[in-house]
Order: structure tokens, then sequence, then C-alpha cells
């Protein structure tokens, strides 16, 4: 192989393609058609949803589960359904997606920004603390890359306030934290099975909880206010529609069937690059017992002393898929614009976005996307070696 990087005319490391997704197989190509076939196309009709849901709460460990349109909106109807409204705050970490701080005002609150820890990209309890006043009405545990949250620490500190966490578990299908699956630890949690979900229908959502009075909230929002073994026009609250169709949820039900076998397939090539990567140049995240199982949405790394971008364009070059991750959401305008305006409608004071861990850590981080992890052992190793050519060229 030659030296020489990819990017400035060498030979690649690779040219073959890793596994493609999302990957389906027969088992969604015929449940869609049975549910074709059967004329029942929507969930009040169907029994494809309520299945679905019953299934993936058990699999996440928890007693109730809600689908619904897609994983933003599971964010607003859990964080709706737990009264959070106008003069409220939400704690949320700055290094997430940017649907965790826009479903915290698309609920008419004001999304503040915790900082993060650098030797986990996940969101600091002590920076959540300090940021508390009167009008924090929950805690948003974000678990990025499926990496579960210092959840010991954050449900101590709302426990200690009276404030409720919520997990966002977008990333974290089949994640634990001390052997218990992630989403029903806190108040409730949400899952995304959007496209590069490890779990996809190409949208869709969940909630999940332990809380039967909080599982009929959601069950309301989303259903147009229609509450559970109520009349077809008995419209007990002010809800949305944003129910989930039968042919997702039979693409659901055979992706969450092949789960555990990609997921093991994940963490055994994420052990292995990991040990492979020991000794490179870049920073690896800390290990934590309590972590007994990362739903690895992403292999995280970074290059604190070198040019990210170019990193991640030179690996790409050699045949290594890859992203440079979020930048800060403190640094986001139009959610500072909108935070703003809310916050001048109700005449709360705007506290300032001030995270420079996160400015450090996303300016150095490069993620490798779930499936590439979904190949062979060479297939890692290829990453590791393009990885030690690029830092090493």
């Amino acid at each position: 192989m030659s030296s020489t990087l990819a990017i400035d005319g060498g030979t690649p490391v690779r040219s073959a393609p890793f596994p493609q997704w999302p990957m389906a197989g027969d088992e969604e190509g015929t449940a869609i058609a049975e549910v074709l076939a059967s004329g029942r196309w929507g969930s009040t009709h169907g029994d494809r949803v309520a299945g679905f849901e019953d299934a993936f709460a058990r699999y996440q460990q928890a007693a109730y589960g809600i689908c619904l349109a897609n994983g933003t909106m599971a964010l607003v109807a859990a964080l709706t359904a737990m009264g959070v409204g106008p003069g409220d705050e939400v704690i949320v970490p700055a290094y997430t997606f940017v649907a965790s701080a826009s479903a915290v005002l698309f609920a008419n609150a004001v999304p503040v920004f915790a900082d993060i820890r650098a030797d986990t990209h996940l969101i600091e309890a002590d920076q959540v603390e300090a940021l508390i006043t009167p009008r924090t009405r929950a805690i948003m545990a974000v678990h990025i890359a499926g990496r579960p949250c210092d959840l010991d620490a954050l449900m101590d500190l709302g426990a200690r306030h009276g404030i409720p966490v919520i997990e966002d578990a977008a990333q974290a299908h089949g994640a634990s934290w001390r052997g218990r699956r992630v989403g029903a630890i806190g108040a409730c949690g949400t899952f995304s099975f959007q496209t590069s979900k490890n779990i996809s229908a190409g949208e869709g959502g969940v909630v999940v909880t332990d809380d039967e009075a909080l599982a009929d909230e959601v069950y309301s929002m989303v259903n147009l206010g229609r509450v559970r073994g109520g009349g077809w026009y008995q419209h007990d609250r002010v809800g949305y529609n944003l129910r989930l169709t039968e042919f997702q949820a039979a693409v659901l039900t055979a992706q969450l069937g092949r789960h555990p076998q990609q997921q093991a397939t994940r963490s055994a090539n994420a052990a292995v690059l990991t040990s492979l990567l020991s000794d490179a140049e870049v920073v690896l995240p800390a290990e934590d017992p309590r972590v007994t199982e990362h739903g690895l949405h992403l292999f995280v790394f970074q290059v604190p002393d070198r040019d990210r971008d170019a990193v991640v364009r030179a690996l790409t070059a050699e045949g290594i898929p890859c992203l440079a991750g979020y930048a800060g959401l403190h640094r986001n305008k139009a959610l500072r614009h909108k935070a703003e305006q809310l916050a001048g409608l109700t005449g709360m004071p705007l506290a300032q976005w001030d995270c420079p861990v996160t400015d450090r850590v996303a300016a150095a981080t490069i993620w490798l996307p779930h499936h590439t992890l979904l190949g062979s052992v060479e297939d890692t190793a290829d990453i590791a070696v393009a990885v030690g050519k690029v830092l090493g060229g």
C-alpha cells in the first residue's frame, strides 16, 4: 500500500464499500405486503403499531411504549405531557442534535445549555446543577452516540431538586446502564427510527415510560386528545395527530428482530477497533463499567492537535465513511433567536450560553457511523490502518 495519502493521489486503503444502511430482508417485504393486502393501513384499525409498541417497550425494559411520527415529536409530546410549557426552562447538553433543543422550543419552553464532559461527549451533572433555577422544569439526558449518560448523577440531582429527567435516547437503542436498558430509567425516554438509526423505518419515534399516567398523557398527545378506551369523538385534551402507520410498524418489527445480532456484531468490531487504535494519535472516550451496553450508533474519537476537517477529508478519501459531527448548539443563531422571543414573551431572563468544553471537543471530534461496524474484522482493521496512515502522513 502506498504511503502517499489518497487525497494526495496515493492508493486508498480500501475501495470496497462498507455494509450499507438501512438494511432490509424478506421479512420487511412480506410484512409490508401483508399490511397492504389487509386494507388496515392506519394504527386506529390495525394491530401492528400496538404490537410493536409492546415489543419495543419490553426490549427497553419499560412498561409502556407509545409510537409516533418521529423522534423530534416524541420529545415534544413527552415534554408537553410532563407539563413543560411557557415560562419553563429545560436543561439540555450543548453537544447534541438540534432536535433536542428545538423540541423544547416547540413546547414553548426555553433550552438552557449545559456543558459536557470532554472524555464522554455527554452532559456534565455539575454543570447541570449550576444552571438550575426556579424555572427549571426538566433535565434532558441525551445518550449521544448510544452511550448512556451518567444516570446515577443525573437521577440523584433530579431527585434532590424535584426535577424529572427525560432521556433522549434517539441514538441508544439497546443501550443499558448498570444492566438496565435506557429509556425508562428517567421519567420517560424517547427514541428515533429515522433512516440513519440502528432500528429504522425511514422515520418514526417512540416514547417509553414506567409511569402509566404519563403514558396516557403521551397517548392523548399523539391521538388528537383522545383517551384510552374513550369515544372516537371524545377529545379530553388538546393533542396532535402524530400516529405511526401500520406499514412503518411492520418494518420496525422486522428491524427489532434483527437488532440483537447486529448489535453483537457492532460491539465485537468496536472492541477490535478500540484495541487497534489504542496506540494511535487519537483520544478515545473514557471507559465506564456502569455502561453495560453501548448503543453504538456512532464510534467516536478525537484528534485534538489536528485539523479535524482535513482529517475527515483524508479518511474519506481512504475509503472510510466518517463525519465531523455536531457544532455546539449554544452557537446556533436560530435557536438563540427563538429562545429570545419566548423569553421576552414570558418575561424570563435568558441565561448565558457559555460552553467552552463543547467548543473544544466539537472542533476535534470525528464520527464513524454504525454501519462501518457491521462488516468483517478485516473491514474494521482497515479503519485503523487508514487512521494510522492519515495521522502519520
